[in-house]
This record gives structure tokens, sequence and C-alpha cells, in this order.
């Protein structure tokens, strides 16, 4: 965590509204990918988001007390209301409405070709375990470290790397039989 993450935290814990919006500026995107990752709707995802940072605010006074570093706790927030959200969702169609997130302006082809990538990788991580899946979204897609996916996860260091070894296999095993 950097130290201007540190302070940001801290001053969050003592309910200052500027800090609250560096943490949001800090981590929005991370967190709107790994949602939308699993949802594959922008739509949803930035409502999915908008909700992890509203109970980061109501929460952030008891976060002390809490064993996750702040990263790792964002991540569990957002993984669990992409449980509630599937639970809701449970006829969800995982490649309805794949579209870029909104990040940046691109022309037409750039986005198109970049729905094209973003389509094949969703039908690959389709094809794998959802717990590798899951150690790959959160490793390459959030980039968060072992440690902090361990955390997110609530497995061990070494499970998450045998979980992320596997998935890239099968990730490299698959991507092979579509070729």
């Amino acid at each position: 965590m950097t130290p201007n993450q540190q302070k940001a935290e801290a001053r969050s814990q003592s309910e200052s509204p500027l800090a609250a919006e560096e943490l949001y500026l800090e981590h929005h995107e991370h967190i709107f990918r790994f949602i939308w990752s699993r949802v594959y709707d922008a739509q949803q995802a930035e409502d999915l988001t908008g909700e992890v940072f509203t109970r980061m605010v109501a929460s952030l006074s008891g976060f002390r007390d809490r064993s996750l570093p702040f990263r790792a706790w964002l991540y569990r927030i957002a993984r669990n209301l992409i449980i509630d959200h599937h639970r809701k969702e449970s006829s969800i169609n995982a490649l309805a409405a794949v579209a870029e997130p909104p990040t940046s302006p691109r022309s037409l082809e750039q986005r198109a070709e970049t729905t094209l990538t973003l389509e094949q990788v969703q039908r690959l991580l389709e094809k794998i375990d959802p717990e590798q899946r899951e150690v790959v979204e959160l490793r390459f897609l959030a980039e968060l470290s072992l440690e902090e996916v361990s955390l997110v996860m609530n497995k061990s260091i070494p499970a998450i790397k045998a979980l992320q070894h596997r998935g890239l296999a099968s990730l490299r095993a698959h991507l092979k039989e579509s070729e």
C-alpha cells in the first residue's frame, strides 16, 4: 500500500469526505473491471461498483478492527456483491452485453478488436474451474498480489498458487484447442 493510500484510509476512517473520494478514485477502475469480468454487463458492473463504495463508506469507521488489508477488504465486498447478484440473476447469459469498460474513447476499429478479444477471453475463462477462474481474474485483471487474493478468497497462499497454476494451464490448453 502506498503512503498516499495509507493517509487516505486513515483520513477516511475519521470520516473525511475528501479522503473517501481519494480512495474511490484510487480503486474504482480496478474494482469495476473485476466486477465487470464477472457480471458481463457494464451498467450492472457500474451499479455494483457504486454499491462497493457505498458499503466502504458506511463501514470505514470499523475497518481498523478487521484483519484484512484495505484493498483485499474492498475486493471481498465486491466478491460478496457478485455472489449476491448471481443468486438474484441466476438466468444471466454469460456472454450477453460484452462491452468495453468505459475508460477511454477509442476508434470503432479498436473497440471492435478489443470486444472480440474480450469475448475470446471470456469464453476461455468460462471453460475452466470457477475457483481457478476467480484466482486468474483477481491476479491478472484486478492485479492483486498472492497475499491479497488469499485474503479475498480465504485460502492459503500455496492453495492460491496451485489454483493459479492449474487455471493458467487450463487456459493454455483451451487456447490451443480453439486455434
